[in-house]
């Protein structure tokens, strides 16, 4: 069983940076996706940040370009989401997810990598970002 935890959630002033970290003490981890959503109160869960692992592709949504970057260590089976000039409107609840991976798997269009139904398996337990302006 695969379990995900997050750490690097908090509180920052606009204009701010964090990082945060989602690791797994899984023995196998090798997932053809990994990425971060994030929630608002009483909305959809949202796609933030997506990695396809096997060809290092990245999909970004459009609120987030050039502000945030993600990346993994496969050594450390850890991925990360560096935020960096933070906004209000960044204040959500964020969440790593990871496909189950296995042998066979496609690259996807920028709208199913960013949407949680066509391929997240594993959820991490969510951290929160404050941004205060």
């Amino acid at each position: 069983q695969v379990k995900l935890v997050e750490s690097g959630g908090g509180s920052v002033q606009a204009g701010g940076s964090l990082r945060l970290s989602c690791t797994t003490s899984a023995y196998t981890f090798s997932p053809n996706y990994i990425g971060w959503f994030r929630q608002f109160p009483g909305k959809e869960r949202e796609g933030v940040a997506t990695l396809y692992t096997v060809e290092g592709t990245t999909y970004y949504a459009d609120s987030v370009k050039g502000r945030f970057t993600i990346s993994q260590d496969n050594a450390k089976k850890t991925m990360y989401l560096q935020m960096d000039s933070l906004k209000p409107e960044d204040s959500a609840m964020y969440y790593c997810a990871a496909d189950v991976g296995g042998p066979s798997s496609k690259i996807m269009p920028a709208i199913e990598a960013l949407s949680w139904q066509f391929w997240v398996y594993y959820w991490g337990q969510g951290t929160q970002v404050t941004v205060s302006s």
